[in-house]
């Protein structure tokens, strides 16, 4: 086994530009890795459980630094790797993923020194089971991988260290329950907090520590300082049936450091195409906070889907919206017995008031919608690069 060290420069081949050596043509240290992961894909349960066992084992140290149950962290650092590695020849996506999973990892309390743990265990998971693919030149493959993943994770730490603190302690100054599953949270953070609409940032609760999950913040900066959160309470899920069956005014939560790159290029002139499905509202309502804080006259179209009415539950601020601002149109989209907007599924609908191809996309909700509607917009004449979306299941968003 090749001894893992995070900080010794080795890098990893690739122009830049999503494509290796070649004109277009993967790396062969791309075609290596993507051979391993193909090989552990159907095995992956059995691989990240053995993965975790190992690190613990070898470092019980770390332990600590995790929730008391793995089980819903269990694929989170695990997956991260493998998709940084599988995508280790797009250099410039790569670094911007990479810096941002580093910055978040401070909330942990990761260090340098963490990072060779990490990769051993990750490479003995590798040759355990990926038993067809892997040898001497897979496992080279893998670790000047690594190697460049965990130092540019170690860089970006480190660089954010002098300008941020890993964490803000925010108190919950408003908790409004819009439907039974849903809540709107108003939280007032201990410091200045800077973000931009359309990103997001990780949360704690006092009630699971050490278990962050994601939210998109539901409003532009405010002069007050105060930030905002749609949670939707899902089965299983612990953060989100906190926030929305726990959380009460005065209750203190941590938040992260601000991600992604949903943001509006307020150089442009194109129009936007603002598709929210379910909570994923919340960030599209921050986008067009913001271009009507800067005093734009751009064309705001917003695509606001749900199953039922009901689920409809910011509908009457958007309306609102739509009456103050002359350049904002707001359609909601319902699935089933439509009544209070137009029946059918997003996608379909965001098509069919096309065609969009002087436009910018902006897409937020389940994954299965943001997949569809990546493929409307693109139907619709937007292209991929601007089209723009977090999605967390993939390593960057359209456009990023």
């Amino acid at each position: 086994m090749t001894a893992i060290s995070a900080g010794d420069g080795a890098t990893t081949r690739g122009d830049g530009n999503g494509t290796g050596p070649g004109r277009g043509q993967p790396s062969r240290d791309a075609l290596l890795i993507r051979s391993t992961l193909a090989e552990i894909e159907p095995i992956s349960d059995q691989v990240t459980s053995y993965f975790y066992a190992l690190l613990f084992l070898n470092n019980p140290g770390l332990r600590d630094m995790f929730p008391a149950a793995m089980d819903s962290q269990r694929d989170r650092l695990f997956g991260a790797l493998l998709v940084a590695a599988e995508h280790i020849d797009d250099t410039l996506a790569l670094t911007e993923y990479l810096s941002n999973l580093g910055r978040g990892h401070r909330k942990y309390g990761t260090r340098p020194e963490h990072y060779p743990a990490l990769g051993e265990a990750l490479m003995s998971a590798l040759e355990r089971y990926a038993i067809r693919a892997w040898g001497p030149e897979t496992e080279g493959a893998w670790v000047r991988a690594y190697t460049a993943i965990s130092q540019t994770m170690i860089d970006a730490a480190a660089d954010d260290e002098l300008r941020s603190p890993p964490w803000w302690n925010a108190e919950i100054v408003k908790h409004e329950r819009r439907t039974n599953d849903v809540a709107v949270i108003t939280l007032r953070t201990d410091q200045p907090y800077p973000f931009r609409a359309g990103q997001y940032a990780s949360v704690e609760t006092p009630w699971w520590p050490r278990v962050w999950r994601n939210y998109s913040f539901a409003c532009s900066p405010r002069p007050d300082g105060l930030l905002a959160f749609h949670v939707k309470a899902i089965p299983a899920g612990w953060v989100s049936r906190a926030l929305v069956h726990h959380a009460r005014p005065g209750d203190v939560v941590r938040i992260g450091p601000p991600n992604g790159s949903m943001t509006v290029d307020h150089s442009s002139a194109r129009g936007l195409v603002c598709v929210g499905g379910s909570t994923g509202i919340a960030p599209i309502k921050a986008l067009v906070e913001d271009v009507a804080q800067h005093g734009g006259r751009r064309p705001v179209e917003v695509f606001f889907g749900a199953n039922r009415d009901a689920e409809l539950y910011d509908l009457d601020s958007f309306l609102d919206l739509e009456r103050r601002l002359p350049w904002l149109s707001v359609r909601p989209v319902v699935a089933e017995r439509a009544t209070l907007g137009e029946p059918g599924l997003l996608p379909e609908a965001v098509r069919h008031y096309g065609p969009w191809r002087e436009c910018e996309g902006y897409l937020s909700g389940p994954p299965q919608m943001i997949r569809k509607s990546v493929d409307a917009l693109v139907s619709a004449g937007i292209p991929p690069e601007r089209i723009r979306h977090d999605f967390m299941g993939t390593l960057v968003a359209s456009g990023k």
